[in-house]
């Protein structure tokens, strides 16, 4: 099996992991402070996602179905950084304007497949931009350890401004309600996306790590599996390109109070350590709640997704699906 395989295989995020005990706050957090978190991107680093928000987005939709009076559309726009940005569109038949939710699937994953777990937020009340990453859209591994991997990442972060967009030129659409939903790898690069892009009034962050370069190497910082395989000569400049774009770096910049994370205690996929790490990193005001589980959180942990939502931005509550 080939180096971008057993990656595949390792960063993989089932359907069930977007449903997620009763849960534990920061008090009992699963692993205790080791290191300092490490520095804050810049103002100037910013600079890294900037685009032009007035360029027309041509969005173009296909409807697809009809799900429990939730209309979902293939969509996409142009992105800003080349080609098309791709994903689905989740609109719910009911009056009145609604909050909107910008989602991001896991790696490896889609936005087609993070449709199911859409649904319910639409349900509540929300329009749902689910957004396909730049390897999704090519059906391609999430990682290369190439100068590749950096541009998705920096595509990615700008086709999720561009998704707010989308939202905010909807009528239907409370420009106030706007939030980020997401888990694994898609939680991942909300901890980069809450530090760039302050429209959001909150961000849902559930089993997410640092990012790559935290995902491949030790708590202390040692790299492991493919990246320890890796030659020097490709190894550091690797490093060297995607540690930047560490949501550790980015999540410090997020509005204080602004981001929920979920995450469990067993696991095996972002460490209690890692998790804790990233938790730091974005501050004593943010919530952190902690469930007795691996990758994949209980039924209780999505019905604490949904009440937060409800809390933030006016979804509706839940019980009433």
């Amino acid at each position: 099996m080939t180096r971008t395989a057993l990656l595949a295989l390792s960063l993989l995020l089932t359907p069930a992991l977007f449903a997620a005990t009763p849960p534990r706050t920061r008090d009992s957090a699963a692993a205790p402070a080791t290191a300092s978190p490490p520095a804050v991107a810049t103002d100037e680093e910013l600079a890294l996602f900037a685009y032009d928000r007035g360029a027309p987005l041509e969005l173009e939709t296909k409807r697809l179905s009809l799900e429990d009076g939730v209309e979902v559309y293939a969509m996409s726009f142009a992105s800003p950084k080349g080609g098309r940005a791709t994903g689905r569109l989740l609109v719910p038949r009911r009056e009145g304007r609604k909050a909107g939710v910008v989602m991001m699937h896991g790696a490896p994953g889609s936005a087609e497949q993070a449709v199911p777990q859409a649904l319910p937020l639409a349900r509540l009340g929300a329009v749902v931009v689910a957004v396909d990453a730049p390897f999704a859209r090519r059906k391609a591994s999430p990682v290369t350890f190439t100068p590749a991997d950096r541009a998705d990442q920096v595509q990615l972060i700008v086709d999720l401004q561009r998704a707010v967009d989308l939202l905010l030129a909807r009528p239907d659409v409370d420009p106030t309600r706007i939030a980020f939903v997401g888990g694994s790898y898609g939680g991942s690069v909300g901890a980069i996306f809450a530090g760039v892009d302050p429209r959001p009034a909150t961000f849902v962050l559930f089993v997410a790590g640092g990012g790559f370069v935290s995902y491949f190497s030790s708590p202390e910082g040692t790299p492991e599996g493919p990246l320890a395989s890796l030659p020097p000569e490709e190894r550091e400049p690797w490093i060297a390109a995607m540690g930047p774009l560490e949501g550790l770096r980015w999540v410090g910049r997020a509005r204080p109070g602004s981001i929920l994370f979920q995450s469990g205690r067993e696991d095996p996929l972002v460490p209690p350590a890692k998790a804790e790490a990233l938790h730091r990193a974005a501050g004593s005001s943010q919530a952190v709640r902690w469930y007795d589980s691996g990758h994949k959180l209980p039924e209780h942990a999505r019905q604490d997704r949904y009440r937060w939502l409800h809390e933030r931005v006016g979804t509706d509550i839940p019980g009433t699906l």
